[in-house]
Protein backbone atom coordinates (compact mmCIF):
# COMPACT_ATOMS: atom_id res chain seq x y z
CA UNK A 1 0.00 0.00 0.00
CA UNK A 2 0.84 3.92 -0.74
CA UNK A 3 3.33 4.15 2.34
CA UNK A 4 2.26 8.30 2.91
CA UNK A 5 -0.63 8.54 4.79
CA UNK A 6 -1.12 12.21 5.61
CA UNK A 7 -1.08 13.10 9.40
CA UNK A 8 -5.00 15.03 8.53
CA UNK A 9 -6.16 11.76 9.41
CA UNK A 10 -4.64 11.64 12.91
CA UNK A 11 -6.14 15.34 13.28
CA UNK A 12 -9.45 14.02 12.81
CA UNK A 13 -9.46 11.80 15.28
CA UNK A 14 -10.57 11.95 19.03
CA UNK A 15 -11.87 9.10 21.13
CA UNK A 16 -13.45 7.96 24.17
CA UNK A 17 -11.40 5.51 26.42
CA UNK A 18 -12.90 1.99 26.86
CA UNK A 19 -12.73 -1.62 26.07
CA UNK A 20 -13.75 -0.90 22.71
CA UNK A 21 -12.23 2.18 21.18
CA UNK A 22 -15.11 4.16 19.91
CA UNK A 23 -14.92 7.50 17.55
CA UNK A 24 -16.25 10.16 18.03
CA UNK A 25 -16.22 11.16 14.42
CA UNK A 26 -15.72 9.15 11.16
CA UNK A 27 -11.27 8.37 10.61
CA UNK A 28 -10.82 6.54 7.34
CA UNK A 29 -6.39 6.17 6.95
CA UNK A 30 -7.25 6.41 2.83
CA UNK A 31 -5.38 9.33 2.55
CA UNK A 32 -3.14 9.21 -0.61
CA UNK A 33 -1.11 12.11 -1.07
CA UNK A 34 -1.75 15.04 -3.90
CA UNK A 35 1.39 14.13 -5.86
CA UNK A 36 0.27 10.25 -5.77
CA UNK A 37 -2.79 10.98 -6.89
CA UNK A 38 -2.04 12.70 -9.77
CA UNK A 39 0.55 10.23 -10.78
CA UNK A 40 -2.23 7.80 -10.72
CA UNK A 41 -4.42 9.65 -12.72
CA UNK A 42 -2.15 10.69 -15.11
CA UNK A 43 -1.25 7.13 -15.69
CA UNK A 44 -5.51 6.00 -15.69
CA UNK A 45 -6.19 8.75 -18.14
CA UNK A 46 -3.75 6.92 -21.07
CA UNK A 47 -5.41 3.55 -20.24
CA UNK A 48 -9.62 4.61 -20.02
CA UNK A 49 -9.85 5.26 -23.75
CA UNK A 50 -9.59 1.68 -24.15
CA UNK A 51 -12.08 0.69 -21.53
CA UNK A 52 -16.17 0.73 -22.56
CA UNK A 53 -18.39 0.05 -19.54
CA UNK A 54 -21.80 0.82 -18.82
CA UNK A 55 -24.18 0.77 -15.70
CA UNK A 56 -25.76 -2.08 -17.60
CA UNK A 57 -22.20 -4.07 -16.54
CA UNK A 58 -22.27 -6.11 -13.72
CA UNK A 59 -19.26 -7.69 -12.11
CA UNK A 60 -19.04 -10.46 -8.94
CA UNK A 61 -16.66 -10.01 -6.47
CA UNK A 62 -15.33 -13.19 -4.33
CA UNK A 63 -14.73 -11.79 -0.89
CA UNK A 64 -12.24 -13.49 1.73
CA UNK A 65 -12.98 -12.54 5.49
CA UNK A 66 -10.17 -12.18 7.68
CA UNK A 67 -11.54 -12.34 11.52
CA UNK A 68 -8.19 -11.31 13.51
CA UNK A 69 -9.23 -10.87 16.84
CA UNK A 70 -7.42 -10.61 20.58
CA UNK A 71 -9.27 -13.74 22.02
CA UNK A 72 -11.73 -16.26 21.24
CA UNK A 73 -15.16 -13.77 22.61
CA UNK A 74 -16.95 -11.32 20.14
CA UNK A 75 -15.71 -8.40 22.43
CA UNK A 76 -12.19 -9.24 21.67
CA UNK A 77 -13.25 -8.92 18.07
CA UNK A 78 -14.20 -12.32 16.98
CA UNK A 79 -17.25 -11.55 15.30
CA UNK A 80 -19.68 -14.25 14.44
CA UNK A 81 -20.88 -15.32 10.84
CA UNK A 82 -24.18 -14.18 11.01
CA UNK A 83 -22.19 -10.12 11.06
CA UNK A 84 -20.33 -11.07 8.43
CA UNK A 85 -23.27 -12.28 5.90
CA UNK A 86 -25.11 -9.79 7.20
CA UNK A 87 -22.06 -7.07 5.78
CA UNK A 88 -22.47 -8.91 2.61
CA UNK A 89 -26.04 -8.59 2.50
CA UNK A 90 -24.71 -3.95 3.30
CA UNK A 91 -22.74 -4.48 0.33
CA UNK A 92 -24.68 -5.73 -1.80
CA UNK A 93 -27.67 -3.49 -1.39
CA UNK A 94 -24.83 -0.44 -1.44
CA UNK A 95 -23.27 -1.40 -4.48
CA UNK A 96 -25.82 -2.88 -6.82
CA UNK A 97 -26.76 0.21 -8.49
CA UNK A 98 -23.49 0.52 -9.26
CA UNK A 99 -23.19 -3.07 -11.31
CA UNK A 100 -21.58 -5.26 -8.49
CA UNK A 101 -22.31 -7.97 -6.32
CA UNK A 102 -20.16 -9.48 -3.89
CA UNK A 103 -19.94 -13.38 -2.86
CA UNK A 104 -18.20 -14.74 0.27
CA UNK A 105 -15.78 -16.93 -0.94
CA UNK A 106 -14.25 -17.94 2.72
CA UNK A 107 -13.69 -16.78 6.29
CA UNK A 108 -10.48 -17.62 8.31
CA UNK A 109 -10.22 -17.04 11.95
CA UNK A 110 -6.98 -15.88 13.85
CA UNK A 111 -6.15 -15.15 17.39
CA UNK A 112 -3.20 -12.74 16.90
CA UNK A 113 -3.34 -9.78 19.75
CA UNK A 114 -0.58 -7.63 18.17
CA UNK A 115 -2.59 -7.85 14.58
CA UNK A 116 -5.69 -7.47 16.54
CA UNK A 117 -4.27 -4.00 17.95
CA UNK A 118 -1.94 -2.98 15.62
CA UNK A 119 -2.79 -3.27 12.15
CA UNK A 120 -2.76 -0.29 11.00
CA UNK A 121 -1.36 1.63 7.95
CA UNK A 122 2.59 1.84 7.17
CA UNK A 123 2.86 -0.96 10.24
CA UNK A 124 5.10 -4.07 9.94
CA UNK A 125 1.87 -5.21 11.49
CA UNK A 126 -0.63 -4.95 8.85
CA UNK A 127 2.50 -6.14 6.33
CA UNK A 128 2.88 -9.50 8.55
CA UNK A 129 -1.04 -9.95 8.79
CA UNK A 130 -1.61 -9.81 5.16
CA UNK A 131 1.66 -11.42 3.76
CA UNK A 132 0.00 -14.63 6.23
CA UNK A 133 -3.57 -14.41 5.50
CA UNK A 134 -4.55 -12.63 2.09
CA UNK A 135 -6.00 -14.71 -0.77
CA UNK A 136 -6.89 -14.75 -4.34
CA UNK A 137 -5.22 -11.90 -7.20
CA UNK A 138 -6.02 -8.39 -7.92
CA UNK A 139 -9.97 -9.07 -8.57
CA UNK A 140 -10.24 -11.05 -4.64
CA UNK A 141 -11.77 -8.60 -2.12
CA UNK A 142 -9.40 -9.72 1.22
CA UNK A 143 -11.58 -7.99 4.69
CA UNK A 144 -9.49 -8.03 7.78
CA UNK A 145 -11.59 -7.33 10.99
CA UNK A 146 -9.67 -5.91 13.65
CA UNK A 147 -9.46 -3.74 16.56
CA UNK A 148 -7.29 -0.77 16.56
CA UNK A 149 -6.67 -0.38 20.42
CA UNK A 150 -3.21 0.20 20.25
CA UNK A 151 -0.90 2.59 18.12
CA UNK A 152 -1.10 6.13 16.02
CA UNK A 153 -4.25 5.25 14.68
CA UNK A 154 -6.16 3.68 17.45
CA UNK A 155 -9.41 3.80 17.24
CA UNK A 156 -9.27 4.20 13.28
CA UNK A 157 -12.74 2.96 11.68
CA UNK A 158 -10.71 1.46 8.50
CA UNK A 159 -8.23 2.05 5.07
CA UNK A 160 -7.78 0.38 1.93
CA UNK A 161 -5.32 0.17 -0.95
CA UNK A 162 -6.01 1.63 -4.27
CA UNK A 163 -6.62 -0.52 -7.41
CA UNK A 164 -3.47 1.27 -9.01
CA UNK A 165 -1.40 0.18 -5.86
CA UNK A 166 -2.33 -3.40 -7.05
CA UNK A 167 1.19 -3.77 -9.25
CA UNK A 168 3.40 -2.49 -6.88
CA UNK A 169 2.80 -4.45 -3.94
CA UNK A 170 -0.01 -6.99 -4.26
CA UNK A 171 0.14 -8.62 -0.79
CA UNK A 172 -0.83 -5.56 0.95
CA UNK A 173 -4.24 -5.25 -1.42
CA UNK A 174 -7.26 -5.12 0.86
CA UNK A 175 -9.81 -3.24 3.49
CA UNK A 176 -9.00 -3.35 7.19
CA UNK A 177 -11.71 -2.03 8.93
CA UNK A 178 -12.94 -1.77 12.84
CA UNK A 179 -14.69 -5.30 13.67
CA UNK A 180 -17.04 -3.95 16.01
CA UNK A 181 -18.36 -1.64 12.55
CA UNK A 182 -20.12 -4.85 11.05
CA UNK A 183 -23.95 -4.50 11.17
CA UNK A 184 -24.87 -5.07 14.98
CA UNK A 185 -21.50 -4.19 16.23
CA UNK A 186 -21.26 -2.16 19.48
CA UNK A 187 -19.91 1.28 17.75
CA UNK A 188 -22.78 3.47 18.05
CA UNK A 189 -23.20 5.61 14.69
CA UNK A 190 -21.07 3.48 13.12
CA UNK A 191 -22.29 -0.22 13.51
CA UNK A 192 -24.74 -0.39 10.33
CA UNK A 193 -22.06 -1.71 8.02
CA UNK A 194 -21.23 1.53 6.11
CA UNK A 195 -17.42 1.89 7.04
CA UNK A 196 -16.93 -1.55 4.98
CA UNK A 197 -18.46 0.08 2.30
CA UNK A 198 -16.75 3.33 2.61
CA UNK A 199 -13.37 1.39 2.34
CA UNK A 200 -14.85 -0.70 -0.56
CA UNK A 201 -15.59 1.80 -2.24
CA UNK A 202 -11.37 3.44 -2.05
CA UNK A 203 -10.37 -0.31 -3.15
CA UNK A 204 -12.64 0.08 -6.36
CA UNK A 205 -10.83 3.58 -7.03
CA UNK A 206 -13.09 6.02 -5.45
CA UNK A 207 -11.20 9.10 -3.26
CA UNK A 208 -13.17 11.40 -0.70
CA UNK A 209 -15.71 13.98 -1.95
CA UNK A 210 -14.24 16.03 -0.39
CA UNK A 211 -10.93 15.00 -1.92
CA UNK A 212 -9.57 18.89 -2.84
CA UNK A 213 -11.96 20.70 -1.47
CA UNK A 214 -13.64 23.51 -4.04
CA UNK A 215 -10.78 22.87 -6.47
CA UNK A 216 -11.50 20.95 -10.04
CA UNK A 217 -10.55 18.13 -10.32
CA UNK A 218 -11.87 17.31 -6.57
CA UNK A 219 -12.95 13.84 -6.45
CA UNK A 220 -12.36 13.04 -10.50
CA UNK A 221 -16.13 12.53 -10.95
CA UNK A 222 -18.34 15.05 -12.27
CA UNK A 223 -21.58 14.58 -10.24
CA UNK A 224 -20.86 14.16 -7.13
CA UNK A 225 -20.87 18.11 -5.87
CA UNK A 226 -17.56 19.74 -4.64
CA UNK A 227 -17.22 19.77 -0.60
CA UNK A 228 -14.81 22.05 1.07
CA UNK A 229 -14.07 19.23 4.02
CA UNK A 230 -15.33 16.19 5.49
CA UNK A 231 -18.62 16.09 6.61
CA UNK A 232 -19.82 14.77 9.80
CA UNK A 233 -23.18 13.40 11.60
CA UNK A 234 -25.64 13.94 9.33
CA UNK A 235 -25.96 18.22 8.19
CA UNK A 236 -28.75 18.57 6.04
CA UNK A 237 -28.45 21.55 3.52
CA UNK A 238 -24.86 21.71 3.91
CA UNK A 239 -23.00 24.00 1.34
CA UNK A 240 -19.33 24.34 1.59
CA UNK A 241 -18.69 25.38 -1.84
CA UNK A 242 -20.29 28.55 -4.00
CA UNK A 243 -22.25 27.28 -7.08
CA UNK A 244 -21.94 23.62 -6.73
CA UNK A 245 -24.99 22.56 -5.09
CA UNK A 246 -25.33 20.82 -1.64
CA UNK A 247 -22.45 18.97 0.01
CA UNK A 248 -23.19 15.09 -1.08
CA UNK A 249 -23.28 14.46 2.88
CA UNK A 250 -25.45 11.10 1.79
CA UNK A 251 -22.62 9.84 -0.24
CA UNK A 252 -20.57 6.71 1.25
CA UNK A 253 -17.64 8.29 0.32
CA UNK A 254 -17.99 11.53 2.43
CA UNK A 255 -17.24 11.22 6.70
CA UNK A 256 -20.98 11.13 7.73
CA UNK A 257 -22.80 8.65 10.70
CA UNK A 258 -23.51 5.39 8.80
CA UNK A 259 -27.69 5.58 8.82
CA UNK A 260 -27.10 9.24 7.23
CA UNK A 261 -24.69 7.58 3.86
CA UNK A 262 -27.02 6.53 1.23
CA UNK A 263 -25.65 6.34 -2.61
CA UNK A 264 -22.95 6.49 -5.14
CA UNK A 265 -23.15 8.62 -7.82
CA UNK A 266 -23.74 7.43 -11.59
CA UNK A 267 -19.90 8.48 -12.41
CA UNK A 268 -19.15 6.96 -9.26
CA UNK A 269 -20.69 3.91 -10.09
CA UNK A 270 -18.43 4.65 -13.90
CA UNK A 271 -15.10 5.25 -12.02
CA UNK A 272 -15.42 1.93 -10.04
CA UNK A 273 -16.43 -0.05 -13.24
CA UNK A 274 -13.73 1.07 -15.06
CA UNK A 275 -10.99 1.06 -12.51
CA UNK A 276 -12.09 -2.47 -11.66
CA UNK A 277 -11.50 -3.42 -15.50
CA UNK A 278 -8.24 -1.71 -15.91
CA UNK A 279 -6.16 -2.69 -12.57
CA UNK A 280 -7.83 -5.41 -11.35
CA UNK A 281 -9.19 -7.57 -14.14
CA UNK A 282 -12.41 -8.04 -12.82
CA UNK A 283 -14.84 -9.73 -15.30
CA UNK A 284 -17.84 -7.44 -16.80
CA UNK A 285 -21.11 -9.06 -18.07
CA UNK A 286 -23.61 -7.47 -20.13
CA UNK A 287 -27.02 -8.84 -19.86
CA UNK A 288 -28.44 -9.68 -23.38
CA UNK A 289 -31.18 -7.47 -25.02
CA UNK A 290 -34.75 -8.96 -23.97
Amino acid sequence: MLRTILLIALSCSAYVLGSTPRPRQRVCGSQPSQERIQRAEAHFDGLRSNVSLNKESSFTVSVHWHVVSQNSTVRGGNIPDSQITDQIKVLNDAYAYSGFSFELAGTTRTVNATWFGKAEPESIYQDEMKAALRKGGAAALNIYSVGFTSGYYYGLLGYATFPFEYGDNPKDDGVVIHYASVPGGNLDTYNLGMTATHEVGHWFGLYHTFEGGCDEPGDYVDDTPSESYEAFGCPIGRDTCDGEGLDPIHNYMDYTDDECMTEFTEGQGQRMREQSWTYRGVEARVASPV
